[in-house]
């Protein structure tokens, strides 16, 4: 529910009469009857008598301009494969988007699942890592009062979004109400951009599929991601895109770049609605559902290519130029597209198969931009830079990742000994005490008497190993006879074994070694 006058605080005199997003402000006056059709408790549908009307799959009343079309049924088993397919990735987003970007691209192109359309979008477009990372911003701004300069605009655009849709219905109604708050919050959100109109079919048709907060953050990232500068005041980015287009015109269907080109027919006149409204208020619900789908993960590239299947079969042909013999007819021509044209299916098969690119599209607009900085000098509306698609939205802003934390995957008791890899007691660990005094010995006992080669080996190997703690060190000087190095002829082979021994001795270190290492990670 909006927030009530109170709650949005107090408001200066100019402010005085403006919207506050309540049912009463967007009411269209206090007489009775609509006073008794707002404060019913029913749908909107039911609060302006459309309850015995039939409302199809989508929303709509049936029979409406928005209902018309075939639509293309998916038999049920498939639906639910792919719908557990796409739970799949939006449970491992991250991971299928660094590595499979074009087994998501191929399932939008099959159309996304109804019931998970709204979020998909939102993981798509990079809204949901927008709301991650602007808690309670969305609130701030809704109990902004806002400015009334824009607030006075945004009411009177209310009712003429989608009309027969049962969420805009009914005057004053829920979808009215958050399309008000979500408008607004985008003018304080960007003062310098302020509204356009073209903004609120935009926002309705997010408003469907997610609720305010949702479809704040998906509206944002459509204005700053997908076509920054489209709502700018002077409109310089979509005069740039109709160039774009009408160039690229050329090489998809030469013979209506022809006539265009012929009737001096400048691109504003037919694509402007078509590029900012992102066809939702041109094509069969059912299409544009199918082409919002590949925009939010193709980007703008999308928005070309629909323009250009549009103007290839509504002019391609010199059949159909026969009734287009001036500017008016062909305008008109363009603003009642055949419907087979728009049908669901062909549309989306034709979008996919066009050999259009971001590469194409980016070269042109290069073109178009150095064109115009010659004849009308720069930009006055410096947009950030375009972004093609989900992928390079997520490269450019990628979401919190989760903090990886170590986690033991063999758990002892605390006073168990952790054993070696061989079976074997792990040795007791020393104190710094006792290994000062054990090299304290070690360098008195090689002061009494340079040891013989081999014992150097075996003190060496000794030393890697832990040493025995409650064994005195012998001098060497005062060993028994019987004991002493034997002939030089003998030493080889002794000096052989005690590698053996030093090799065992460092192998068995190391082993320790690796078990210690082991233990600080898991305990």
């Amino acid at each position: 529910m909006a927030k009530s006058r109170g709650e949005n605080g107090p408001r200066g005199p100019a402010a005085e009469g403006s919207l506050s997003g309540t049912r009463e402000s967007l009411a269209p006056g206090p007489d009775a009857a609509a006073t008794d059709e707002l404060s019913s408790l029913g749908s909107d549908s039911e609060a302006n008598g459309f309850a015995e009307r039939r409302i199809d799959k989508f929303g709509f009343i049936v029979g409406s301009q928005g209902a018309e079309g075939a639509l293309e049924e998916v038999p049920l088993e498939v639906l639910r494969q792919r719908e557990s397919k796409w739970l799949d990735m939006l449970n491992n987003w991250d991971k299928w988007m660094a590595k499979k970007h074009k087994k998501i691209r191929l399932r939008c192109q099959k159309g996304i699942p109804p019931s998970l359309r709204g979020r998909a979008w939102q993981y798509l477009s990079g809204g949901k890592v927008k709301l991650q990372q602007n808690p309670g911003k969305f609130d701030e701004l809704d109990m902004s009062p806002g400015d009334p300069k824009w607030l006075d605009v945004i009411e009177r655009d209310l009712h003429r979004q989608f009309p027969f849709h049962e969420m805009f219905v009914s005057r004053g109604g829920h979808g009215q109400q958050d399309l008000f708050r979500v408008l607004k919050a985008y003018t304080l959100y960007r003062p310098e951009e302020g509204y356009c109109q073209a903004q609120a079919p935009i926002a309705a048709v997010l408003l469907m599929h997610m609720p305010a907060e949702q479809a704040f953050w998906c509206l944002v990232q459509i204005c700053e991601k997908y076509l920054p500068g489209y709502y700018s005041e002077k409109l310089e980015a979509i005069q740039l895109d109709g160039e774009i287009l009408f160039s690229l015109l050329q090489k998809v269907s030469p013979v209506a770049h022809k006539h265009l080109s012929r009737q001096k027919i400048d691109p504003l006149l037919y694509m402007t609605e078509w590029f900012m409204c992102a066809f939702a208020r041109t094509l069969p619900w059912s299409s544009v559902l199918r082409v919002w789908d590949m925009f939010f993960c193709e980007g703008v590239k999308i928005i070309f290519r629909v323009g250009l299947v549009l103007l290839k079969h509504a002019l391609g042909s010199p059949e159909k130029l026969k009734a287009c013999q001036g500017q008016y007819e062909t305008i008109e021509q363009l603003r009642s597209l055949s419907p087979k044209i728009m049908q669901e299916a062909f549309l989306v098969q034709e979008v996919v198969e066009l050999p259009v690119t971001e590469r194409q599209i980016e070269r042109e607009h290069l073109i178009q931009l150095r064109r115009w900085q010659e004849t009308r000098g720069e930009l006055q509306c410096c947009s950030p830079p375009r972004l093609h698609g989900a992928k390079a939205i997520m490269e450019a802003e990628p979401g919190p990742r989760p903090i990886l934390q170590p986690s033991p995957s063999i758990r002892l008791p605390p006073d168990a000994p952790f054993p070696s890899s061989k079976g074997k007691p792990k040795p007791p660990k020393q104190s710094q005490k006792e290994k000062e005094q054990w090299k304290q010995a070690k360098a008195s006992a090689q002061l009494d008497k340079p040891p013989t080669p081999s014992q150097a080996n075996v003190a060496a190997a000794a030393g890697d190993a832990c040493p025995p703690q409650d064994v005195p060190l012998k001098n060497p000087a005062h060993q028994d006879p019987a004991h002493q190095d034997p002939a030089p002829q003998d030493s080889a082979p002794q000096d052989s074994a005690h590698h053996r021994s030093q090799d065992s001795v460092h192998h068995h270190s190391q082993e320790s070694l690796t078990s210690q290492e082991s233990e600080d990670t898991y305990l």
